[in-house]
């Protein structure tokens, strides 16, 4: 054993270089104590490389390092004879050349190989030799025995498949296998303040970032602390080079850290950066005061927000998800869904099951059953069949969504927006403070070139017995406003039915799946104020820069509570109305609201219908 390797203050010198990981430290300081060979498993970045080398190098412990890979041969990590010499003089003990296993054993060092299950089979047939007999049988050179100090010590990551193989059983019973997991949160944060020097805030959304990649259901493998390094970094040094710290700084730092690390699971629509983007803006609202510290909204939006005497003003950002959590506590058991759905038990034919071919063979059989059926079990009593039925359900609705067309971009033409660089629109700049000073510099609006960028905000109606076929209905249409606008519109969406929720806000961008799921949520509730939700629509569009301020509002347009909607139109530019009704009161309503909002009136009575109407009216 190396003399610093017993000593009592072994540990705290490992922990000296280590952060978050004593118990594993423990325990591999003691498996090598003891004679044993190791295993350390575990995901990318939680300091399997670090960990070692800081034991080695805390008890004067040697160690050579192997890169396990597909061309490990064994003579690269046995060693050979050097051709030039064999040539010139034969096989002497000389012209040997060790390989990191043979100087290992002869020295009493650690023997390191990374990436474990990317080393060929043949080549891991030699550590099985070397483990098991202590010994190995090298041609040409004899037997070279193990020193008592020689220990193998191997680190694999399980969840990269990509070439890799199995490490077979013959390896594993003769290791000692230790699981790394992810530190806490507080441990993440000190690795990263103690590599980049930053603390504070910064830090903080960074590590919140990377872990929420971890959690989330449309990713496969999420990021280390690594990302959370680089975008610090990066955010950092993006500060400096722009003169001023802000969120685009960050979204580019973050989409550059961790778009490359994370993995979308197969079958889901989002790309890594909607996935980013969509957890950034979560992560910086949930920071934001809620308060005093905000800007003071124009007098305009005011009047917008307020909505109509007693009405409570719209919920948004942390009450808008506190308030999807409290309607997602409403659930269905198997028998309100079989009574409900006569193909019920043919989806899922015993508790904890979806068959999901059995579901696709429905979706061709009828489609609007299959669909009013996935978004009923989207709200199960049965937790493993509502969790797969939302899976299953976001990805259905986005590819049906995609069918529509998308917007056309429109001609390079002067378009005003918030911030940036352009000329200083000051009518509109007074226009959105209310007269004031601007204070920030997103109340600066500016003209400059460019393709012409909507405002669009889609008002879903979640009121009275909203269930089944109304929810895929409501689904589809969120998610097909979101795609069929792509980068060239500012989106908002809002459920409404007695009180709006604001599910994406303007200028916010979430992925469709995201949308959907909270829709599949929302089930049928209260009554119908049309009213509020256009009030609610109006201050979400005055947000916008945009000249073009477009509202799509899907309801039945029969308003059961509030004073005429038609007093609530002011601050949209233009209202169409996508009808889901064809009773006649349902019908003069919406026509005569679309009239009053110089807008268009279309039907959608079926789910499948959606997409195609949305693109029309979005044309």
């Amino acid at each position: 054993m190396p003399p610093g390797f017993s000593s009592p203050d072994l540990l705290r010198r490992v922990e000296a270089g280590i952060v978050g990981l004593r118990r594993p430290t423990e325990v591999l300081v003691t498996a090598l104590r003891t004679g044993r060979h190791v295993i350390l498993e575990g995901p990318p970045g939680v300091g399997k490389s670090t960990l070692l080398r800081v034991v080695a190098a805390a008890s004067g412990w040697g160690m050579e390092f192997v890169e396990g890979n597909a061309e490990l041969t064994p003579a690269r990590l046995v060693g050979a004879h050097d051709p030039a010499l064999v040539i010139e003089r034969g096989y002497l003990p000389e012209a040997f050349t060790e390989g990191p296993l043979v100087s290992a054993m002869r020295h009493g060092s650690l023997l390191y190989i990374e990436e474990l299950n990317r080393v060929p089979e043949e080549t891991l047939n030699v550590l099985i030799t070397a483990l098991a007999e202590g010994e190995i049988h090298v041609p040409r050179v004899g037997h070279i025995g193990a020193s008592p100090q020689f220990r193998l010590i191997a680190a694999m990551n399980p969840f990269d498949a990509v070439g890799t193989a199995r490490v077979g059983q013959a390896i594993y019973d003769r290791m000692c296998r230790i699981a790394l997991g992810y530190q806490e949160r507080a441990a993440e944060e000190q690795i990263v303040e103690g590599v980049t020097g930053v603390t504070g805030e910064l830090t903080e959304i960074a590590v919140g970032l990377a872990r929420a990649t971890r959690t989330h259901e449309a990713l496969r493998t999420g990021s280390s602390v690594r990302g959370s390094i680089d975008m610090v970094l990066l955010a950092r040094g993006l500060e400096e080079l722009r003169g001023e710290a802000s969120f685009e700084s960050l979204l580019d730092a973050a989409l550059a850290a961790f778009s490359g690390r994370i993995r979308v699971e197969e079958g889901r629509t989002e790309t890594p950066e909607d996935i980013v983007t969509a957890l950034l803006i979560q992560l910086v609202e949930e920071r934001q005061p809620k308060k005093a510290s905000d800007p003071s909204p124009a007098p305009e939006q005011q009047r917008s927000t307020a909505g109509h005497p007693g009405q409570p003003p719209p919920l948004e950002g942390q009450a808008a998800r506190d308030a999807v959590r409290e309607a997602g506590r409403r659930t269905a058991g198997r028998d309100e869904l079989a009574r409900r759905h006569p193909d019920f038990l043919r989806i899922s034919p015993e508790a904890g099951r979806l068959d999901e071919a059995a579901l696709e063979a429905l979706l061709g059989q009828d489609t609007a059953a299959a669909l009013a059926l996935v978004s009923d079990l989207a709200v199960a009593t049965d937790a493993q069949v509502r969790a797969r039925a939302r899976q299953v359900a976001a990805k259905v609705f986005v590819r049906m969504a995609r069918q529509g067309r998308s917007a056309r971009r429109g001609l390079r033409r002067l378009t005003t927006v918030r911030g940036g660089d352009g000329d200083l629109d000051l009518d509109r700049t007074l226009s959105r403070t209310g007269g004031l000073r601007p204070r920030h510099p997103e109340d600066f609006v500016v003209r400059r070139w460019g393709a012409a960028q909507r405002a669009i905000c889609l008002l879903v109606d979640r009121s009275g017995s909203m269930q089944g076929e109304a929810v895929a209905m409501a689904a589809l249409a969120a998610a097909a406003v979101v795609i069929a606008g792509g980068e060239h519109s500012d989106c908002s969406v809002v459920a409404f039915s007695d009180r709006p929720i604001v599910l994406q806000s303007q200028g916010q961008r979430r992925t469709p799946a995201d949308l959907v799921g909270e829709l599949l949520t929302l089930r049928g509730h209260g009554t119908t104020d049309l009213a509020s939700a256009l009030a609610a629509g109006a201050s979400q569009l005055e947000r916008a820069a945009s000249p073009d301020r477009l509202a799509v509002l899907m309801s039945d347009c029969l308003a059961t509570a509030g004073p005429d909607p038609v007093a609530s139109l002011r601050g949209i530019d233009r209202l169409h109305v996508l009808g889901t009704s064809l009773d006649e009161d349902s019908l003069a309503a919406g026509r005569a609201l679309a009239r009053r909002g110089l807008g268009r009136h279309v039907l959608a009575l079926h789910p499948h219908e959606v997409p195609a109407a949305m693109s029309s009216l979005l044309a």
